[in-house]
């Protein structure tokens, strides 16, 4: 039987990549983005509804889910849609770290919060939540985002504990660097003069050469299509061999030696 997942996020990057590869595996896919009527690619293929959501919108996201169970019977629900809020602290306004925390974190928990009754009732089904390599290890400069990530880290831990009595799972995927526009469109941030040497030492790690060594969408897009049909009962799925590799390390060395090692790395 064919199966469906349910995308937030898809316009672009990691979201539109996991489109694809879901349709070309044969499943359904409902892809959602908050402005579908610029969308021109993913409307031309088989088997996939493009529908209009906005994570920030509660009804929208009550109409969007009503409209989608109606559509499809659903399998799994993957919560993508975020963006990076780079930046020491200071630099940030109020209003910058409401948005980040209103789409990284209350955006997930809104719509897992849609979907629970539904799973819960069909004794089945899951949700995959995009969390971050800065979501299990702290970072320079990226306090309010892995505030965001490590809280959806703890939030599907917990949950998952919830809905496993009712047969729903709750698996997180942590990617690291993607060669995605998320460094360009999907980011925000703020800068503070006195914390310039600081980010120009971040920045070198967002330099061309680096980002080419990162992971392509379409690699983090098979480790989520391995999450979803796997049947483990695995949480967590790192992504990406930076991810694997810092996420090893702490694993190794422990979160306090790695901890001074990256302070090590930033310090001027």
């Amino acid at each position: 039987m064919q199966k469906t997942i349910f995308i937030t996020g898809a316009s672009a990057g990691l979201g539109r990549a996991t489109v694809k590869l879901f349709q070309s595996k044969g499943w359904n896919v409902i892809a959602t983005m908050r402005n579908p009527e610029y969308e021109t690619e993913l409307t031309r293929l088989e088997n996939v509804i493009i529908l209009k959501l906005d994570v920030t919108n509660l009804a929208q996201i009550q109409k969007t889910i009503n409209k989608a169970i109606e559509l499809y019977s659903i399998d799994v629900v993957l919560n993508n849609a975020g963006y990076g809020l780079i930046g020491a602290l200071e630099a940030l306004t109020d209003e910058q770290i409401s948005r980040q925390l209103n789409t990284n974190l209350l955006g997930v928990i809104r719509v897992t919060k849609a979907f629970a009754p539904y799973f819960r009732k069909k004794k089945s089904g899951m949700f995959i939540n995009i969390t971050s390599m800065f979501g299990l290890i702290g970072y320079p400069t990226c306090s309010v985002y892995s505030a965001t990530k490590f809280a959806i880290d703890g939030f599907s831990e917990s949950l998952a504990y919830d809905l496993g009595h009712f047969g729903v799972k709750v698996k997180t995927v942590a990617p690291g660097g993607i060669q995605t526009d998320f460094a360009g469109r999907s980011m925000d941030g703020g800068q503070h003069e006195a914390y310039n040497k600081l980010v120009e030492k971040v920045s070198e790690g967002y330099s061309k050469e680096s980002v080419s060594n990162y992971s392509t969408a379409e690699s983090i897009a098979n480790v989520i299509y391995e999450a979803a049909t796997d049947n483990k009962e695995q949480l967590r799925y790192i992504a990406g061999q930076d991810a694997i590799s810092l996420y090893t390390e702490r694993e190794k060395i422990g979160a306090e030696a790695q901890y001074r090692k990256i302070q090590e790395m930033f310090t001027y």
